[in-house]
């Protein structure tokens, strides 16, 4: 599996996400990060900067809502093996890993590490999921926002699809960067790997 990860948005150079991607162009849009606050037209509008943005790229977005595959994990595995990208945006890494695992969506991708067709694609939270632990993030994401539907359980554990932690925002011009500041100091601290991005700037590697 190929992995582009972006501090925000597309990052600075966005045809070199084009550039890894295959003859399939359907990208599935996960936007459940963003499941929270009760405001359906936000997040409506969340989603729509996003299949906005890649379509400009000559690509073929479409929600992946994950909602809709809680508890039903094989038909979302039969809906994503349909797509060639899967791209995840920004929001709540913590309700985002809630999203991950009701669905089925953890252990899907998981089993896709050796997939040299799929393209695993985001920023922010979307990569921040990533990461073996997600130990840190507290200090950016609030652990305890749910949404409906949603357990209040918080999960702690990553997906382990990347060695380090993401800081994603870093000295950069958004909301977030000095709460980040705080997560870097946490992960030096603690001896734990990182990597810090400022916004404009991606990561482009394979599992």
């Amino acid at each position: 599996m190929k992995l582009y990860l972006s501090s925000y948005r597309l990052g600075d150079n966005p045809q070199q996400l084009v550039n890894l991607i295959g003859s399939n162009k359907k990208v599935a849009v996960i936007a459940n990060s963003i499941d929270f606050g009760n405001d359906p037209e936000r997040r409506m509008a969340g989603v729509q900067r996003e299949v906005d943005d890649l379509k400009q790229l000559g690509l073929v977005p479409e929600e992946v809502d994950l909602r809709s595959f809680f508890s039903r994990p094989e038909e979302l595995a039969k809906t994503l093996s349909e797509f060639g990208t899967i791209w995840v945006r920004g929001g709540n890494t913590f309700i985002l890993r809630r999203a991950f695992k009701e669905s089925g969506m953890d252990e899907w991708l998981v089993n896709q590490k050796e997939n040299k067709e799929l393209v695993y694609a985001g920023y922010s939270a979307g990569v921040c999921v990533l990461s073996p632990s997600l130990k840190g993030l507290e200090t950016v994401d609030d652990p305890n926002i749910i949404s409906d539907g949603y357990k209040k359980e918080v999960i702690w554990d990553g997906l382990g699809l990347i060695s380090f932690a993401f800081a994603p925002h870093y000295k950069s011009n958004h909301p977030e960067t000095k709460m980040v500041d705080r997560e870097v100091e946490y992960y030096i601290k603690n001896g734990i790997e990182f990597k810090a991005l400022h916004d404009g700037e991606v990561i482009i590697q394979e599992v």
